[in-house]
């Protein structure tokens, strides 16, 4: 009892000085706080991403904004050459009126070069009967005293008779020339009121097309105005919208060489993050390959240091020898092989690949001594075809120890898990919870390559 118990004072120990080396191992890693972080810089990366997205968002609105400014620039180009259009039809519209007010106007003036001269004849004869008032006045004295008191016969006073004469003298020299002045009058004075009548006319007529013209040309003029008005605040607008085109295109080029910039700190903190994060994970390779060693070296180990799904790439074939078939393999039965078959050497000495725990060690079927190692973790590994094992059930045995040795020629069940050569072979087979799987990535890089070959 008390040789056990030094016994496991000793393991004890060696695994306290594992562990203090295992830790002057990793204390340079840990002291390396100066290293780029991984999941820091992913976060910059996305933080960039994030911002990224903003800027496309807001690059988008401004490439909407710049397609509605061209849209709205050729609005505004098309309404002013409608606007020029319609000012040429008016500008002709006010020819037109020009050129009516005008010829208007020249009727109008030889209407009153006609009422001119008819007043001047009218004058004429103004001063014709003002000069022939007095004989007139006379003339008329006379049909007034004639009419208010007849002649008296001649042969009722005869002392009359001179007075009749006188009177019948007078009227037969004043009345022929009255009488063809008088009709001259008329025809003239009837002629000038007809002249008045019809100029006074023609003037009222002429008036009214004149305030007619006019205000066509004042509605002309002021429509003019307006669409003047309206062009130039319609290429005023153009110009706007034309510097703001270009500020939004400004901001565009702006924004997209952002975005770019963006993209590109985005891939160099992507690319750092990715480095960052192999180096770490080759760090870490590398430590768990030196602490893999490390207590692969511990010969008082007394449990596997490390998972055995952590060992993967890490462990030696259990014996010398070229591989006859692989996982996966046709069995020649119809099946498939689930493990791997190895040639070996008469008498070859069989190691466990790994730290484990002997589960079954025995004769099996026709397959020789068969060996059955818990690695942990619901691994296990099967080695067949031995003659002899070296090891007891519930045995714990260390990666690399002695369990077991080939037998001069290949067991019986070589046709199945090898070929027929004669050779001795050496089947092995991994299991994961009940479930055979390939056992090729365990093995160290010029094993697994030496076993593939």
């Amino acid at each position: 009892m008390s040789f056990a118990a030094s016994l496991i004072r000793t393991g004890l120990r060696r695994l306290s000085l594992a562990a203090l080396l295992a830790a002057m191992l990793l204390a340079p890693a840990i002291a390396q706080t100066g290293a780029p972080d991984p999941e820091a810089l992913a976060r910059e990366a996305m933080q960039k991403l994030v911002e990224k997205q903003a800027r496309e968002a807001e690059l988008k609105a401004i490439e909407q904004r710049l397609d509605g400014n061209v849209e709205a620039r050729a609005a505004l180009e098309k309404e002013i050459a409608g606007i020029r259009a319609d000012r040429a039809a008016l500008n002709k519209a006010l020819l037109d009126t020009t050129a009516k007010t005008q010829a208007g106007e020249e009727r109008l003036g030889a209407l009153e070069k006609r009422l001119a001269l008819l007043q001047s004849s009218e004058t004429a004869i103004r001063r014709s009967l003002d000069s022939r008032r007095g004989l007139i006045a006379e003339v008329l004295a006379a049909l007034q005293r004639i009419g208010r008191r007849p002649p008296p016969a001649v042969l009722v006073r005869p002392e009359d008779i001179l007075e009749a004469v006188r009177a019948s003298m007078l009227l037969g020299a004043v009345v022929p020339d009255l009488r063809q002045e008088i009709e001259i009058l008329a025809t003239d004075l009837g002629e000038l009121v007809r002249l008045r009548d019809n100029i006074s006319a023609e003037k009222l007529k002429i008036g009214t097309e004149m305030e007619q013209l006019a205000g066509e040309r004042q509605r002309l003029a002021s429509l003019i105005d307006a669409r003047r008005e309206r062009e130039a605040s319609a290429a005023r607008d153009v110009d706007a919208q034309a510097t703001l085109g270009r500020e939004l295109a400004g901001q565009a080029r702006s924004m997209r060489d952002f975005v770019e910039k963006i993209e590109k700190e985005i891939s160099v903190a992507n690319k750092a993050a990715e480095a960052a994060r192999q180096a770490i994970e080759q760090e870490t390779r590398e430590q768990r390959d030196r602490m893999t060693a490390l207590a692969f070296r511990d010969p008082a180990r007394l449990a596997p240091k490390i998972a055995f799904s952590d060992a993967r790439g890490m462990l030696s074939l259990p014996v010398a020898g070229s591989r006859l078939r692989g996982f996966g393999d046709p069995d020649g039965a119809g099946g498939t092989i689930r493990g791997m078959s190895l040639e070996t050497r008469p008498n070859a000495l069989v190691s466990a690949p790994s730290d484990a725990w002997v589960v079954y060690a025995g004769p099996f079927r026709s397959f020789g001594q068969l060996l059955i190692l818990n690695a942990g973790g619901g691994y296990y590994i099967l080695l067949a075809g031995m003659q002899r094992i070296d090891v007891a059930l519930n045995q714990f045995v260390l990666a690399g120890e002695p369990v077991a040795a080939m037998g001069e020629t290949s067991e019986a069940a070589a046709t199945t898990v090898g070929v027929g050569t004669g050779q001795p072979v050496l089947y092995i087979e991994f299991r994961k919870d009940g479930v055979s799987i390939d056992p090729t990535p365990w093995w160290t890089k010029s094993q697994g390559e030496k076993v593939r070959g």
